[in-house]
């Protein structure tokens, strides 16, 4: 079965040599990088292109075609390699051509196997003024291989997004990749015919803002300016990679006509309807934003992808205020550098006028730089005021009103709320941190911090009693919002510390046993759990489903293991590793709430453990970064209002459903 991918979304590849096959609407440019752990190219011998079209283990066209076919053979790529990026440009100096991409067909990229099977695609949508793309990264995870949707565009071409990747000669290897493709456009292929229409593209692009964009700030360089989906406002900054709202597949545009993006295995499917229409805007003001603006197949689709978008905008116009900030500090720095090395300058009134010039100059640039930000994150407030409210129980906060309504759904959602996110210089502004359903890996509370970033310090007592709170929060979460009798809870409590924190899952009756105690306990409930994996993995594997014993139970599981490795024995610490690693992809997923200092004497033996696991805080932390900008990103746990009942009152219902179920 094909994986149709989202913005950001990874798929594993179980093949080595592969294709990929790239079908647009007009004559584009295909080539690839190869990069290391850290996404950087280091010489153009690591670009395969048309004017240099092979590398090992890969091999892309010669020439601009509106339909290619690259070869890749991941088992023939040197050990130094870790990333695979496939790229699109369109061509330039040919005239009337399309210039930009939000003019023509959406790119639809897939990954096939050489007997043509496909194993993932992905429509690149919510392009406009980008003239080069990121589609694909094939990438490297723990010595296996998984394919990315990125769909990161680029304004400034090729040449800025070799620049973005770490490339030094990226404008000279841009202009020969350009004089390579003017030489063989003669033999472009023409556009395919027009495929049939039943989908609009729902958001606009926002036009590029002046100054540097996110995408060169993390490397020093100034990167191109972009445009992403546009949203209320049309912040701008520089296009970040990671939004999710590519759902549709596009078809080949009429003269004169709108671009079609209905996608080919939707067509006996009714197109999404449209977004929500924000009431017209007072001339000279931002358009007022309304919950559900982004592109979706139902409103809760929408709603991820809104805040997903509002996460990219804070990401982008706080990297672009960095760099401006970074740019005006270096420029005073040369400034007074110049001043200071003329010794007949360095003293007296014209040096003390030369150095005022500077720091006025530098002055200038930061209050334009902020006031840019502030414009923005007063933006992106307003609208968080209004998604807010808006969110499902799925996304919103232990303290939004939606709970008060709660019901046990009949669906699984798309994500799951863990947190929220901010950044130091809009502190104000926090960001829902959703996480994709189901979980592809498990979740580290992590207890063994000594202070947070408010002043507060806690006792090592008082750390691990907030990370069991935060772990209760979060599993009665996953438990609110699967079905009823579609996800169990399990709790390893060796010496019975958790007791307290855990009494909301106990006293409800939501857990599929009382919590582990003991190394007795440790061992039963790690043999029944790893039991039920191999068992699953020996039928998904072997085709044979239909052979499980009838009383297997086939729902989610949730192992929440608590004062890691107190009652661990050498084979339990084994099983516990083999849970993490191969439960998630049969429905068994890991909660650990542990000081890592606590395993020490493992030595490196748990560090695949701890690194195959999403770590969060039970307090506020700067732990997080995203890959795009490189910001580190402060964690807020979620948190149930004190004196609130939420949380009881939300796991009754839950116990309430999982009876009737039973029934």
């Amino acid at each position: 079965m094909t994986a149709e991918l989202v913005r950001g979304q990874n798929h594993p590849l179980s093949q080595a040599r592969l294709e990929i096959r790239v079908s647009a609407g007009a004559p584009i440019v295909a080539a690839a990088t190869l990069s290391d752990e850290l996404g950087k190219v280091h010489s153009v011998e690591r670009v395969a292109h048309p004017g240099a079209p092979n590398l090992p283990g890969l091999e892309v066209p010669r020439q601009a075609a509106a339909d290619h076919r690259l070869a890749v053979d991941l088992s023939a790529m040197p050990d130094t390699v870790h990333r695979v990026n496939v790229l699109l440009a369109l061509p330039t100096g040919a005239g009337g051509g399309p210039g930009r991409f939000g003019v023509v067909a959406a790119p639809f990229v897939a990954v096939t196997g050489l007997d043509g099977s496909e194993i993932a695609s992905y429509t690149i949508t919510g392009l406009e003024a980008e003239t080069a793309v990121v589609a694909l990264e094939l990438y490297r995870r723990q010595g296996a291989w998984k394919v990315r949707a990125v769909g990161q565009g680029y304004a400034g071409g090729l040449a800025g997004l070799l620049a973005d990747q770490g490339l030094p000669q990226a404008h000279q290897l841009a202009a020969a990749i350009d004089e390579a493709v003017a030489q063989g456009m003669a033999r472009s292929v023409a556009a395919p015919p027009p495929r049939a229409a039943d989908g609009d593209r729902t958001r606009q692009a926002a036009p590029p803002a002046l100054g540097p964009d996110q995408s060169g700030s993390p490397y020093g360089g100034q990167g191109p300016q972009t445009g992403t989906g546009a949203r209320a406002g049309n912040l701008g900054a520089g296009a970040a990679p990671a939004d999710p709202s590519a759902l549709t597949q596009p078809s080949a545009p009429t003269s004169g006509g709108p671009i079609d993006y209905s996608h080919p295995r939707r067509q006996n499917t009714a197109p999404p309807p449209p977004p929500p229409t924000a009431p017209p805007a007072a001339p000279g003001q931002p358009a007022r934003p309304v919950a559900g603006d982004a592109t979706g197949w139902s409103m809760d689709e929408r709603l991820y992808n809104q805040v997903w978008g509002m996460f990219e905008d804070l990401a982008r116009t706080t990297a672009a205020y960095r760099s401006a900030v970074d740019f005006a500090e270096s420029r005073m720095d040369k400034e007074l550098e110049q001043v200071l090395s003329d010794p007949r300058s360095r003293i007296g009134g014209q040096a003390d006028a030369a150095r005022e010039s500077a720091r006025a100059r530098h002055a200038e640039l930061v209050d334009q730089a902020k006031q840019v930000l502030d414009r923005d994150v007063a933006q992106l407030t307003t609208e968080a005021g209004v998604v807010e409210p808006a969110l499902p129980p799925a996304y919103a906060g232990w303290d939004n009103p939606v709970w008060h309504a709660y019901r046990v759904p009949m669906e699984l959602p798309m994500a799951v709320r863990l947190g929220d996110l901010r950044l130091p210089e809009c502190a104000q502004l926090r960001i829902p941190m959703l996480l994709r359903m189901p979980l592809e890996r498990g979740l580290w509370i992590d207890s063994g911090r000594a202070g947070s970033l408010d002043g507060s310090f806690h006792d090592s007592h008082e750390l691990r009693r907030l990370a069991m709170d935060s772990a209760v929060a979060h599993a009665a979460r996953l438990l609110a919002v699967h079905p009823a009798g579609e996800f169990n809870v399990h709790v390893i409590d060796p010496a019975g510390s958790g007791a307290s924190a855990l009494a909301p899952l106990v006293q409800s009756g939501v857990l599929a046993a009382p919590p582990a105690v003991g190394a007795a306990g440790v061992t039963e409930v790690l043999a029944r759990l790893t039991q039920r994996v191999d068992l699953v993995q020996m039928a998904v594997r072997g085709g044979a489903a239909d052979a499980l014993p009838p009383d297997l139970d086939t729902s989610q599981h949730l192992l929440v293991v608590n004062d890691f490795p107190h009652g661990f024995d050498d084979r339990a610490v084994t099983q516990l590793r083999y849970l993490a690693d191969e439960g998630p992809g049969v429905g068994v997923h890991l909660m650990m709430v542990a000081d890592r200092e606590d395993s020490a004497g493992y030595g490196p033996l748990l560090d695949p453990l701890w690194r195959s696991l999403l770590r969060l805080t039970p307090v506020a932390d700067d732990h997080l970064a995203d890959p795009w900008v490189g910001h580190a990103w402060t964690y807020e746990p979620p948190v149930v209002p004190p004196g609130s009942q939420v949380l009881q009152q939300v796991l009754a219902q839950v116990s309430s459903a999982r009876r009737a179920w039973r029934r």
